[in-house]
C-alpha cells in the first residue's frame, strides 16, 4: 500500500533499512528512493533542500533547485530523524502532506507532487510533543502506520543470522567468508549491544581483521565499549595476534 509510515527505534537498529525495504517491495519500487537526514543539514537550508528554491531566492542561490520532494516524484522520500526538523518548518511539511504540493523558496507558485513519505525517529515522540518540540498534528499525519525496530539486546536469537549476513556481505571480494566459532558466537550473544546492529557490524569487521585464519574465535571479538572505556595502546591490543602470526 501507499500509507505514510513512522519508523521509531534506537540508533543502529536498522530504521533506514526498514524504510528501504518498504520502498523496494512497494508499488513505487521502480521509481526513486530519496533519503534526507534532518540532523545533517543546517537549519537555514532544510526548506530549500526539501522544497527547492528559485534562482536568486537567497544569497548563494546561483541557480534554481527543484528540491528533494520533486526529485522523489512518483517514488518515496525518507525523512530520517524527523524529530530534528525545526518547528517553523513543520507547519510547511504538514501542508505538503495534506495538499500534495510544494512551494519553492522565492516562489509563490505551488508545484504538485506524488510522493510516498516515510519518517524515522530515535526519540520518544510523545515526549517531544509535550516539550513543544514537535507538532502533534504533524505527528499524527506521519504516524498512519507505526513500525518500531527492537533493540538488538531484545532479540539475541537474531545475532547469528545477522552476523552471518555481515560476514558474507563482501565475501565475493575476499573469497570464502570467515566463520564464527561457537565460543565467539557465545560471546556475541552475551553482550548488551548498546550500539545495536551498527555496533555488531563494527565488531564483525574488527574481528575479520584480527583473525588470521578462516575462523573467528572469541579472542578476536573486541566490543566498542572495551575500546572507549578502557582504551589500549594499539600495539598492546594486537601484540598477541602479532606474536601468534610471527611465531
Amino acid at each position: 500500500n501507499d500509507l505514510t509510515v513512522m519508523i521509531s527505534g534506537e540508533t543502529g537498529t536498522g530504521k533506514e533499512l526498514v524504510a528501504k525495504a518498504l520502498h523496494d517491495f512497494g508499488m513505487r519500487r521502480n521509481s526513486a528512493f530519496v533519503a534526507i537526514n534532518m540532523a545533517a543539514i543546517p537549519k537555514e537550508l532544510i526548506e530549500s533542500e526539501l522544497f527547492g528554491h528559485e534562482k536568486g531566492a537567497f544569497t548563494g542561490a546561483m541557480q534554481a533547485n527543484s528540491g528533494l520532494f520533486r526529485a522523489a516524484h512518483s517514488g518515496t522520500i525518507l525523512l530520517d530523524e524527523i524529530s530534528e526538523m525545526p518547528m517553523a518548518l513543520q507547519s510547511k511539511l504538514l501542508r505538503v502532506l495534506q495538499e500534495k504540493v510544494v512551494t519553492p523558496v522565492g516562489s509563490s507558485k505551488e508545484v504538485s507532487i506524488d510522493v510516498r513519505v516515510l519518517a524515522t525517529t530515535n526519540r520518544d515522540m510523545a515526549e517531544e510533543i509535550n516539550k513543544n518540540n514537535f507538532r502533534e498534528d504533524l505527528f499524527y499525519r506521519l504516524n498512519v502506520f507505526p513500525i518500531s525496530t527492537c533493540s538488538l539486546k531484545l532479540r539475541p536469537l537474531d545475532i547469528p543470522a545477522i552476523s552471518a549476513h555481515l560476514l558474507t556481505r563482501s565475501s565475493s571480494d575476499k573469497g570464502a567468508p570467515k566463520v564464527l566459532t561457537s565460543k565467539a558466537l557465545d560471546r556475541l550473544m552475551q553482550h548488551g549491544w548498546p550500539g545495536n546492529v551498527r555496533e555488531l557490524d563494527n565488531v564483525i569487521q574488527r574481528a575479520e581483521i584480527l583473525s588470521y585464519s578462516a575462523e573467528i574465535d572469541q579472542t578476536n571479538i573486541v566490543f566498542d565499549n572495551e575500546l572507549t572505556l578502557g582504551p589500549r595502546n594499539t600495539m598492546d591490543a594486537l601484540n598477541s595476534k602479532l606474536h601468534a602470526r610471527v611465531g
